[in-house]
């Protein structure tokens, strides 16, 4: 029988009366053996409880805070400048400021050979909002090379806020430029990226200077006027570049809606607004209101203190128009 048996058959609730009874310098030898086994089992227990906390955290970085200052967008940063100047950017501010920081950590890597130093992986909203607030910002710490950078920017911006499809047709084609990755395939692998989406986003981001310009802002485009877009250059390349330049002159500049369609269908003047309202003043206090909906192709006609007399030749002129 080993001494840990032997230890078990021993009757605690003695041994903690006789402790209690003569103190602590008067343990039997069986006793102290026993509680030397009961505190080594302790410890035991302690041991299996922390390393099971530890393990918990397997993987996990430290977080820390650090002076905006010392962090640099990355080169394969994809937010265009418009999307720091937007609604959404100002309430993103304004919850850090309320909240004396970021909450969510951004996560940076050292820049190799300036101590103190960093570059962006993700967060450049945040990074920005905590620049311009003139606070730290939390931040997670981590090694790795450009591709591993590239494609945890891109899974966090699709988790987070999803770029706007210029901003991630512009970065894809930058990582496919530079040699980042071999082929568009390589990267949409790399990154988890339908390959059909990333397609069309590259097709916005290449698209000419001067048709991306006729737009009100390049983040205004959409995936699905990729194709509508490539078709037309297919057909006739400078009709479209003539039209693009055309629209720049236009004032008040069309809508994005719009400008697609001047690029796509032609017609050379901007569509009418969805909804036209006329009101006409007559003698002796008559009025009348025409509004027309293009999207409905419906006119509504209001007349009011009209002469009864005249109801018959309302109604030819009206009949005349839709027959």
């Amino acid at each position: 029988m080993s001494l840990k048996d032997k230890a078990a058959m021993v009757d605690l609730s003695k041994i903690g009366t006789s402790i209690g009874n003569r103190g602590q310098g008067s343990k039997t030898a069986i006793g102290l053996h026993a509680d030397a086994l009961f505190r080594d089992e302790k410890v035991t227990t302690e041991n299996i409880e922390l390393k099971r906390q530890l393990e918990e955290f397997a993987g996990a970085s430290a977080t820390r805070q650090i002076d905006p200052n010392k962090i640099i967008p990355s080169k394969w940063a994809n937010r265009h400048e418009q999307s720091f100047s937007n609604d959404e950017f100002q309430q993103l501010k304004e919850e850090i400021a309320s909240s004396n920081g970021n909450i969510q950590p951004i996560k940076v890597r050292p820049l190799a050979g300036r101590v103190g130093q960093y570059e962006l992986v993700f967060g450049h909203r945040r990074h920005r909002a905590c620049k311009e607030l003139d606070i730290p910002v939390l931040a997670v710490i981590e090694e790795m090379g450009d591709a591993d950078l590239f494609c945890q920017m891109d899974r966090e911006n699709r988790e987070r806020s999803p770029l706007r499809p210029y901003e991630a047709g512009m970065t894809y084609a930058k990582a496919l430029d530079e040699g980042l990755f071999p082929s568009a395939r390589k990267l949409a692998e790399s990154a988890s990226i339908d390959l059909s989406l990333l397609g069309k986003a590259l097709t916005l981001a290449r698209l000419p200077s001067d048709v991306i310009k006729a737009f009100p802002s390049p983040l205004d485009l959409q995936y699905r006027w990729a194709s509508e877009i490539t078709l037309a250059m297919q057909k006739d390349p400078d009709l479209v570049l003539s039209r693009a330049k055309d629209i720049l002159n236009q004032s008040p500049r069309p809508s994005a809606s719009q400008v697609l369609a001047l690029l796509t269908n032609g017609g050379g003047t901007v569509p009418p607004p969805a909804t036209k309202k006329l009101v006409i003043k007559g003698k002796g206090g008559q009025s009348g209101t025409i509004a027309f909906d293009s999207g409905k192709r419906t006119a509504v006609i209001s007349l009011a203190k009209m002469d009864p007399s005249k109801f018959d030749e309302i109604e030819k002129t009206i009949k005349a128009l839709i027959s």
